[in-house]
Order: structure tokens, then sequence, then C-alpha cells
């Protein structure tokens, strides 16, 4: 399911930026991008995750904005005075002038590198870290929404394909005594034509028989009431829904091959095309 978090928290001059996004997927693909003071936590913030969204192709991002003159290098002015020392006395014994000092010194080695290495402390990760969860809540809240407005919506199929389903049943009835009659309009047409009449009423009854869609309309209306309580269950039933969804669609495409009927054929097209839309938006599912 799409969804995205982000939060800022801030700890000693310095803004620490979590951002958290996802898009649909079978299983949870997390990837992350994460600031080298916070490498060593990759694993914990991989839990956190993991605890709160179930599956989606997940993209984690956390990074570290400075102040300019905190972030700026120090200049190193003992090694600076060293070098100028050393290559002012070269100047001189050899007679060297119009020496441009500061732009030469300011490139000699380490003079321009700051030298100190950051530390995680726990104070610091105990601000991040309540940053990353607020990061990861937001995006749970962001698929809740997401979720409620899908559940509308295949509330509003399964309502449709249940509308559908019952408009089928008067060309149903009727359809029998058309196949009927066309069989012994047919019959009647060839010259010399003899049957026997109660031959005929069995073949028909076996013929019937192979058209009747009872079995079919009983298991696709419960596959639909399945559906129903699936969605009213227990959070993370989205692959559940992805499985009834195929089910119903057997049920939808075998009424469709026993509908020797114009008008029943066209219900059926718009039974399917109400449940493409379910199964098109079931990957959003949890």
């Amino acid at each position: 399911m799409t969804g995205y978090g982000t939060t800022v928290v801030a700890f000693e001059g310095k803004k620490i930026h979590v951002e958290i996004k996802s898009l649909n997927s079978k299983q949870l693909d997390l990837s992350t991008r994460i600031a080298p003071l916070y490498r060593e936590k990759e694993m914990e913030i991989r839990q956190l995750i993991a605890e709160c969204v179930i599956r989606g192709k997940v993209e984690f991002s956390i990074w570290i904005e400075k102040d300019a003159a905190a972030d700026a290098a120090q200049v190193n002015k003992a090694l600076m005075e060293n070098y100028y020392q050393q290559l002012s006395g070269f100047a001189q014994e050899h007679q060297l002038s119009d020496t441009d000092w500061m732009s030469l010194l300011v490139r000699m080695p380490d003079v321009m590198t700051k030298t100190e290495v950051e530390m995680l402390n726990d104070a610091e990760w105990q601000v991040v870290k309540a940053g990353v969860q607020e990061a990861i809540q937001h995006l749970v809240d962001f698929r809740t929404q997401e979720g409620a407005a899908l559940e509308k919506k295949f509330g509003e199929k399964i309502d449709n394909i249940e509308q559908l389903l019952a408009s089928i049943e008067p060309y149903e009835k009727s359809r029998v005594e058309k196949i009927r009659q066309r069989i012994i309009d047919g019959l009647k047409q060839i010259p010399g034509a003899e049957y026997d009449k109660n031959r005929l009423e069995q073949e028909l009854i076996y013929y019937i028989e192979k058209l009747d869609i009872s079995e079919e309309k009983q298991r696709l209306t419960n596959h639909l009431k399945y559906f129903r309580e699936t969605m009213a269950d227990a959070a993370g039933q989205g692959k559940k829904l992805g499985f009834i969804a195929q089910e119903m669609g057997r049920e939808i495409n075998t009424t469709g091959s026993k509908s020797n009927q114009a008008e029943m054929q066209n219900i059926v097209v718009k039974m399917k095309d109400e449940l493409e839309q379910i199964k098109e938006q079931v990957l959003n599912a949890l």
C-alpha cells in the first residue's frame, strides 16, 4: 500500500531528517539510506519498520543538516605556521621572491582538514529513534486512511456484483423453455423426422443440467460473503482477499461459459469488470 511519512528532529545544532515511503509489493522489500553516524543502528531501524509495516516496497532515508558555520573546516594554525617557517627559510636560502604565501599554505596537506571524529551517544540516538518512530507512525496513519477508502470501494464493488448476480435469475428461468422450444422447432424442420418424446425429455434434462449455474451462483454468493467477512477481520488480510477474488473470478468465468443467452452474457461481462477493479486495488491492501 502506498504511504508517506516524514519528520525532523534537532540535537545540538543538527537537524536530523527522517523520511519513509512505501509502494505496492507482495512482501516487505526495504531499502535504506542512512547517514554514516547512525549506520550502526541500521538493524534496529529495520526492526522498528518491520514491526509496523507488514508488506510493501519501502524506502527509508535519514540524513543530517548542520549549521554552515558549525560544519566549516577549521584552519590548523600550528601546522600552517610550521609550513611557513620551512618554506620561507627555503625561499631565503635560494633567494626566491614574489611568493603568494597564503595561496600556497592553504593548499598544503591537512591545513584545512577536519580532524574530529563524531561518535553517536545514547542521548542523541534516543532523539533520533523518536524521530524514526514518528515518521513510521505518519506512514501508518497515511496507509490507514488509504485503507478506509479502499474498504469502502471494495464494498461498493461487492454490492454491484451481488446485484448483477441477482439480475441473472429471470433470464435463467426463461432460457430453459427457450432451449426446449428451439430444439423442438429444429426437429420439426427436418422432413419426416420421428422422435420419442420421452427420450427427448431425458436428453433435454441432461443438456439443461450441463448449463445449470445454480452451484456457481451459490459458490459466488459464499465468496462475496467471505470477502466482506475478511475485510472486517484483523489487519493484514490483503493476500487472503486476493485469493478470494481469484475464486470469485473462477465462478464468474464458469457462469459465462454456461450462459448461452446474450442477456446473461452481458451481465457476466459487467461482473467481470467489477471484479477486475477489485483485483487491481487488492494489491494495495495489507
